[in-house]
């Protein structure tokens, strides 16, 4: 590999580019991954980013927590009897049964992908 340098006053600075430019959407859990490796797993964490890994990375765990997040909240609200006649009866218990599902999927993911080493 061949490197170039800029003059800066008496240093050389290397010309780095970076050869994938894609603009990587990260929401939540791909920042709650980044935070985690960046905290806990620091080595891993300056792996994949110089190796330019870690972008497609957090992309992919957000996306994989997205999905399992679906499905474990459907099979709960399945298994639960959260339905919509529920929530047009009473929609309170609806929403409070809703979010405790929700609650307790996301800990299964985070647990299961996120915070997995």
């Amino acid at each position: 590999m061949k490197l170039t340098y800029t003059q800066y006053g008496d240093y050389l600075i290397p010309n780095l580019v970076l050869s994938d430019t894609r603009e990587y959407h990260i929401c939540k859990y791909g920042r709650m991954r980044r935070v985690y490796l960046k905290d806990h797993r620091p080595a891993l964490y300056s792996i994949l980013l110089l190796t330019e890994k870690l972008f497609p990375h957090l992309a992919e765990i957000d996306a994989a927590c997205k999905t399992r997040l679906d499905i474990i909240e459907t099979a709960l609200m399945r298994r639960e009897g959260v339905t919509e006649a529920l929530k047009a009866a009473d929609q309170m218990e609806w929403v409070r049964r809703r979010n405790g599902i929700h609650s307790r999927a996301e800990e299964i993911v985070l647990h299961e992908l996120v915070y997995a080493e």
